[in-house]
């Protein structure tokens, strides 16, 4: 458990924005961070009850297919380009900004929803 001291500073922290507890995200405070985190994680784990481990592969197949046909084959080779790249010490991207090798990250990024 954090001490006083430390629950004072990491709450400093999420009244300017940052997320300091992992799950909650949006809580303006340490304790509604909390709050988020545990009710998130119950959610989760209410929802894996009821769908089980075949509604979880379903859920994936069908995400799995949606995002294919988002990104077609050109996204994806794009995708395995850059991660193809990466090493334990530098991402794809820097690799490939290093060396100078083009990746169209727009095939294989998601479009906002809000505009």
């Amino acid at each position: 458990m954090a001490s006083q001291q430390e629950r004072e500073e990491l709450d400093a922290k999420a009244r300017e924005g940052e997320t300091v507890v992992p799950g909650g995200t949006g809580g303006k405070s340490l304790e509604t961070q909390e709050h988020l985190a545990e009710g998130r994680s119950r959610g989760g784990q209410t929802r894996r009850e009821q769908l089980g481990k075949e509604g979880y592969q379903e859920l994936g197949s069908k995400g799995g297919q949606t995002r294919k046909e988002q990104i077609g084959t050109e996204g994806y080779q794009q995708m395995g380009r850059k991660g193809g790249l990466s090493t334990m010490d530098k991402s794809g991207a820097d690799r490939a900004d290093e060396e100078g090798i083009d990746i169209d990250e727009s095939k294989y990024r998601t479009r906002s929803r809000n505009p």
